[in-house]
């Protein structure tokens, strides 16, 4: 019964106004008040503070600033084999595996569209049908900025208007396609293996989602999806390394990453596994490597034979 009142109270609660004033009070520089806000919630949510840099609550002006905060540098060391991706994100694993043509699994008896959950455009989802996917959640104790879990130059950006849901398990077991009917920011990029989608999903109480290259891009929410372009080859595109950061939530969410078919396995994920970001995520499938063997081979053969003028 508590389970059904959680899950129905989200369809009439105003999700939208509610977490723009939570917004506007996370972003306030407060002094003293801020500083109890967060030891509360440090409290509440049993927050491991020694990996951050600044372990001090009353370092943090404002609660945003708290909830961003970087960490030591030494504590998430980022797997560097060239064959391993990485964890984005702290969090924890809710699911992972194929993307069976445009489906892709959410929680026994719900799955939902890659193409609504990267805006509805056909021509973004096509790389990743039938490839693979994972979905991570982020608990309001865990680290908040998101990372490359390799590298990759950056080719598209669309924002997509929506719910805002939360994201916890339980929703995610009782809301039908949650993750493509919450507000989302959609990052795609060519890597090494193929195209990666990266989308950052809103949630009930987020109030921002901000990309290290465009800074804010939500809030103010629009009506309407928005697409970027980004130039390749330019001193003006965007090449991030495997590690680092991509993005941050401003209070907790989820993250959805796709890849094409055949070019990643996943050998060590489970679902409900704790992830900390720089570990192993995924690997280069062997077939794949082979694959972008016999490419640079040919390409080089055919670079050698080409006629000369």
């Amino acid at each position: 019964m508590l389970d059904w009142l959680k899950i129905n109270l989200q369809y009439i609660t105003p999700k939208h106004l509610l977490s723009r004033l939570v917004g506007k009070l996370a972003a306030a520089e407060l002094g003293g008040f801020t500083t109890f806000l967060i030891k509360l919630f440090i409290k509440q949510y049993n927050v491991d503070m020694s990996e951050a840099l600044h372990s001090d609550p009353a370092h943090y002006r404002s609660f945003n600033a708290f909830f961003t905060r970087p960490l030591k540098a030494d504590a998430r060391p980022i797997d560097s084999r060239n064959d391993v991706l990485v964890q984005a994100v702290d969090g924890a694993v809710s699911q992972f595996g194929d993307i069976e043509a445009d489906s892709i699994f959410q929680a026994k008896g719900h799955d939902y569209s890659l193409t609504s959950l990267l805006g509805g455009k056909p021509d973004l989802a096509a790389p990743f049908k039938d490839g693979k996917f994972a979905t991570v959640y982020l608990a309001p104790r865990d680290y908040h900025r998101i990372h490359m879990p390799i590298e990759g130059t950056l080719t598209d950006m669309v924002y997509v208007p929506g719910e805002l849901f939360s994201v916890n398990p339980l929703t995610a077991q009782n809301i039908p396609s949650l993750f493509a009917r919450n507000e989302r920011v959609v990052a795609l990029f060519d890597t090494p293996v193929g195209k990666m989608a990266m989308v950052l999903v809103g949630a009930t109480i987020v109030a921002s989602i901000e990309t290290v290259w465009a800074g804010t891009v939500s809030p103010p929410t629009g009506k309407n999806v928005q697409h970027w372009t980004y130039e390749k080859d330019t001193e003006a595109s965007v090449h991030l390394g495997k590690g680092e950061e991509l993005g941050r939530f401003k209070l907790g969410s989820t993250i959805v990453v796709c890849f094409e078919k055949d070019l990643i396995d996943f050998d060590t994920l489970e679902p409900g596994q704790v992830t900390r970001l720089g570990e192993p995520m995924a690997f280069i499938a062997k077939d794949s490597k082979t694959m972008n063997a016999e490419n640079e081979t040919a390409s080089t053969f055919e670079t050698m034979n080409a006629p000369t003028s």
